[in-house]
């Protein structure tokens, strides 16, 4: 557009008839004039595209949210079964739970440019965040490559000690105090490799246990045991309150699982921790014989812990528009993100709130027997 206004002044006007100077020396210095005229506007058109185009690639501190892959955690991924048992029968199923995933650009994986940000601004399938929203201040790429690898391995344990659990298969769980915060109320009591075993005379079997004592006591001191290098340790803790109100011993915690068999999970390139549920539900199919799906196209989000709590994600709208285009008919959505889930639903894609394994579990027998699902739980606004 700059450049073709810029040519307009080459197309010179006619003399002006009896001008003083005669028509040919007014012609010749119109044209004189025209010469000089045109490549300066063409010059300048160029660096105002130029300084457009500079301006547009500016980076700008935001972050952007895109639909990514699905991937069936009944199917394989290069060559290999997503989920293999080794030590225990398995049934190989047909259908799809597929996890959804979230392309993220920006932060330290590197800056988008300011026109990558307004054109995600303008996609209703993206999102746009400010940096400081999904990184933490500092962070380099190999650290958020890091933590996201070690919070997938986690939701794998996890998903596993959930599905096992949602069987009724017995397994052997600790929790092991990984260390402790600033301030915490169990400094130089508890420390870092400490496991559980129980608090106020009741054995630790899940962090349930642990928060369901310190809610009761209502911030009054709690005796804890726990195996130190294979020695029992007891020590009075008075818990604190946190800014969410509940009481806590300051301390951050692990499982440690034994499990009677092995399931190894095959997935590469996706890391962080919102594939847990799918994972936790491709396992019970796998487990099991027959189709739990009937064959449908399932997909879905949402952390899992060991007890089979299905926890908030981010990213839920793009990995809607993700599943929807990865052809799921249902889609299982955590509680916690109703909120992100009203108005934002593609097309043909019907949305489950899902709270626990166990309701997702049956939201996809009903769906797998093609009885009416009409009745399922659903997101409302508040």
């Amino acid at each position: 557009m700059t450049i073709t206004r810029g040519e307009q002044p080459i197309e010179e006007p006619a003399a002006p008839q009896g001008s003083v100077n005669g028509p040919g020396r007014s012609r010749s210095r119109h044209v004189k004039t025209g010469d000089h005229r045109y490549p300066v506007m063409v010059v300048s058109g160029l660096l105002a595209v130029g300084l457009g185009i500079a301006a547009a690639s500016i980076p700008v501190p935001y972050v952007v949210e895109s639909p990514g892959p699905t991937f069936n955690t009944l199917g394989q991924d290069n060559g290999k079964a997503v989920i293999s048992v080794t030590g225990h029968e398995s049934y190989p199923a047909a259908g799809n739970l597929d996890l959804t995933t979230v392309y993220v650009d920006g932060g330290p994986n590197g800056r988008v440019s300011l026109f990558g940000a307004f054109a995600a601004w303008l996609d209703g399938s993206r999102a746009v965040y400010p940096e400081e929203l999904i990184f933490p201040s500092g962070v380099t790429k190999e650290q958020s490559q890091q933590e996201s690898a070690v919070a997938m391995t986690n939701s794998q344990e996890n998903a596993l000690a959930a599905a096992l659990k949602e069987m009724n298969m017995s397994f052997d769980q600790r929790l092991e105090i990984a260390g402790l915060s600033d301030n915490s109320a169990s400094q130089g009591k508890l420390e870092p490799g400490d496991v559980f075993s129980s608090i106020n005379g009741k054995p630790v079997t899940s962090l349930t246990v642990i928060q369901t004592e310190l809610a009761a006591g209502s911030g009054k001191p709690a005796t804890v045991v726990v195996d130190r290098n294979g020695v029992p340790v007891t020590e009075t803790v008075t818990p604190v309150g946190n800014p969410a109100g509940r009481f806590i011993l300051g301390v951050g915690l692990k499982y440690q699982f034994t499990f009677p068999f092995d399931v190894k999970i095959s997935l590469d390139k996706v890391g962080g921790p919102s594939a847990g549920l799918m994972f936790a539900l491709g396992i019970v199919d796998t487990l099991t014989p027959g189709d739990l799906t009937g064959r449908k196209h399932i997909a879905g989000t949402g952390t899992i812990s060991p007890d089979g709590v299905v926890g908030a994600i981010g990213g839920i709208a793009q990995k809607m528009h993700g599943a929807q285009a990865g052809g799921a008919t249902v889609f299982l959505a955590p509680a916690a993100n109703c909120n992100e889930v009203v108005g934002h639903i593609p097309d043909g894609l019907q949305v489950v709130k899902v709270e626990n394994l166990a309701e997702a579990r049956q939201a996809v027998e009903l769906a797998g027997s093609g009885q009416d699902t009409s009745g399922l739980p659903v997101c409302t606004s508040n």
